[in-house]
């Protein structure tokens, strides 16, 4: 038991069992599921398919803080990739041809894989920190998606375009189908190859792993061309989903909560060791934070104070201090105790 305690996702899936739980007691319909013409439907199926944009993004945030560092471009990454999207898709002749739809894929993953280029070069070849280098790309990326889209919100009407935010795959949301499909390969390459040996090295001690012979540079740049690729892909299946690109509120502030959901999940903001299930299970807490506050019918103005006043609670329950403050406090209420069987078997 005291194992299971211990272990890094222990608190992290509590809180969400705790969460699943108030809200099956509060309405009992939460945890239903139901079938109709071959789709799952139901608030457990609502919550995965709404975390698809914020995993893509806190996968690649869980990498970049690996490596001690920081992406607070996320957010203006997916504005201009579903600015660029929506850009090409509706300045075609046929919206809902699907070739129209591919080229314009290939071209908002594109730039977004080239604005993750950039942060990389920034951060590993120039040397410049994290915070910065990615903050230049924060403020002026929305600039950017504004440019692409003439200041204006561009709306289109693509089916093709839209299945991929609200289309059912077997059974199943195709946004979370994508999400998983992240997840797997990026747990593939960061713990079944050494990438993730590697790159908890370069987290825990880049001068170290250097002088060792790791490519600290490389893994570094990597790192920030990922982030930029899943915030890519996030930024278009949140325009197929609202059918327009938004350049101003488009992942708005989600670079906040994917450090939150790195957090909560048990990376450390320090680097080096991370676990992406922890990040999958982070994401899932404020994504059904998020349903529970709106169940509650909590106003939109008031929601942040809510939602800051429970993540508090998580994290300081999940805190180490807390943990060897407890375990110094039933040390000492049972040391007595054995002390007290000493002496009397001497006697």
């Amino acid at each position: 038991m005291k194992r299971l305690v211990k272990h890094r996702l222990f608190w992290p899936i509590a809180a969400l069992l705790t969460l699943i739980v108030v809200n099956t007691i509060a309405r009992p319909q939460f945890i239903a599921i139901t079938v109709r013409d071959g789709q799952l439907y139901g608030a457990l199926i609502d919550i995965l398919r709404n975390s698809a944009p914020l995993m893509l993004v806190a996968l690649g945030m869980t990498i970049v803080i690996a490596t001690r560092g920081i992406d607070l471009s996320v957010g203006a990454i997916m504005a201009v990739s579903g600015a660029v999207a929506l850009t090409i898709i509706g300045g075609s002749d046929d919206p809902g041809n699907i070739g129209t739809v591919i080229v314009a894929l290939a071209a908002a993953l594109g730039v977004s894989l080239m604005l993750g280029v950039w942060n990389g070069f920034l951060v590993s070849v120039v040397g410049i920190q994290p915070i910065i280098a990615t903050l230049v790309l924060m403020l002026a990326g929305r600039g950017v998606a504004l440019l692409i889209t003439d200041g204006f919100i561009t709306t289109v009407n693509s089916e093709p375009y839209s299945f991929i935010a609200t289309g059912y795959l077997l059974f199943l949301p195709v946004a979370f189908l994508i999400a998983l499909a992240a997840i797997g390969i990026v747990a593939l390459l960061e713990r079944r190859t050494a990438l993730g040996v590697l790159t908890e090295a370069v987290g825990i001690n880049p001068e170290a792993s250097r002088l060792a012979g790791v490519r600290s540079r490389g893994i570094i740049f990597g790192a920030y061309v990922t982030s930029g690729l899943l915030a890519g892909i996030a930024g278009i299946i949140y325009s197929a989903n609202i059918r327009a690109a938004d350049a101003n509120a488009a992942g708005l502030f989600i670079e906040l909560y994917a450090i939150l959901a790195v957090v909560l999940g048990g990376t450390s903001l320090m680097g080096g060791k991370f676990t992406i299930a922890g990040t999958v299970v982070g994401v899932l807490i404020i994504q059904t934070l998020e349903a529970t506050i709106l169940f509650l019918g909590v106003p939109p103005a008031q929601s942040p104070v809510f939602f800051a006043v429970v993540v508090i609670v998580v994290v300081v329950v999940q805190a180490p201090q807390l943990h060897r403050w407890f375990r110094r406090r039933f040390a000492s209420n049972e040391r007595p105790t054995s002390d007290a069987k000493t002496k009397v078997e001497v006697a």
